[in-house]
């Protein structure tokens, strides 16, 4: 069976439209929020972008990610970016908008849980190396070795010996990674102390997101200003040419996932690579294969 020009284009339609459902899905976020909630939110970004406007302009950053993906895998570069932020700073979204349409096998996504007994006896970076890349791939870190100059050291997990001697390494050991050929991008996602409380006030009211909240979380709140102290001497103590902070304003959620992957791929020189045409091969048809029936009882039922 061959698909007329007419065929052709309703099923690229059918695939963008199936392409918009999807990102509509993701972006659905608040549809379980009581009115009055969605209704504070909304009067607090009163210039928020409209949904058509923000999908049209992700599409097209998207598609720039895949050219990016392509280049990467042609040339062998190893790219790593770390996403470091206040929790609930809009960190996880922009990355699931990154990897959105790529190809996991070429772009990881890397969330480490607390250190276990064993690796809080290692070299403190030890257990980070064993996810950084290869040739031709890229890890996202949500959350990263700068865990030691935040939640570890607000929270107490970490002595101020550790953190002095966090901050005595951290430069060395990145300009090892630039030096080794990683192409090294840090971003710090910027809420404000009111963006951050009604962000939390919204996760404990809906309960698709209620997962999100941790006890590490709620004292984040009660520590805001131990936070900030400690993310500005982090900036002075760790904000090398060879790999500089760049600071996203997170307060707008859509600007602000814009905004990164756009400054993202400025970063890298990324241009077309050869690709071999691609065809689709004739089927090859036996007249005496018979399709064998399975039984009913291994499909899964439609109640859809």
């Amino acid at each position: 069976m061959k698909i007329g020009a007419n065929g052709s284009r309703d099923w690229l339609e059918a695939e963008l439209a199936d392409s918009l459902d999807e990102e509509i899905e993701m972006e659905l976020e608040d549809s379980i929020l009581s009115q009055e909630i969605a209704a504070i939110y909304d009067r607090a970004h009163p210039d928020a972008l409209s949904r058509p406007a923000y999908l049209q302009a992700l599409l097209k950053l998207q598609a720039e990610l895949i050219r990016l993906q392509d280049w990467v895998v042609h040339t062998g570069e190893k790219v790593v970016v770390l996403f470091e932020g206040r929790d609930s700073a809009g960190k996880g979204g922009v990355i699931k908008r990154i990897t959105q349409r790529l190809n996991p096998r070429v772009v990881r996504v890397v969330a480490l849980p607390a250190p276990n007994d064993r690796e809080k006896t290692q070299w403190y970076f030890q257990r980070y190396t064993p996810h950084l890349p290869a040739g031709g791939e890229i890890v996202l870190f949500d959350r990263s070795w700068y865990n030691r100059a935040g939640v570890e050291r607000v929270m107490g997990f970490a002595d101020e010996r550790q953190v002095d001697e966090f901050f005595r390494d951290v430069p060395d050991f990145e300009r090892m990674l630039v030096r080794s050929g990683i192409r090294l991008v840090k971003y710090w996602f910027s809420i404000t102390d009111e963006e951050q409380q009604m962000r939390f006030l919204m996760r404990i009211h809906d309960p698709l997101k209620q997962w999100k909240l941790s006890p590490m979380d709620l004292q984040s709140r009660v520590r805001w200003e131990q936070y900030t102290k400690a993310k500005e001497e982090m900036f002075r103590s760790t904000n090398i040419p060879e790999a500089p902070w760049y600071i996203v304003e997170g307060n707008d959620k859509k600007r602000a996932r814009l905004n990164c992957i756009d400054h993202l791929l400025s970063l890298i020189p990324y241009g077309d690579v050869p690709h071999e045409e691609v065809t689709l091969p004739e089927r090859i048809y036996n007249q005496d294969y018979e399709r064998a029936v399975l039984p009913r009882e291994l499909y899964v039922p439609s109640k859809y």
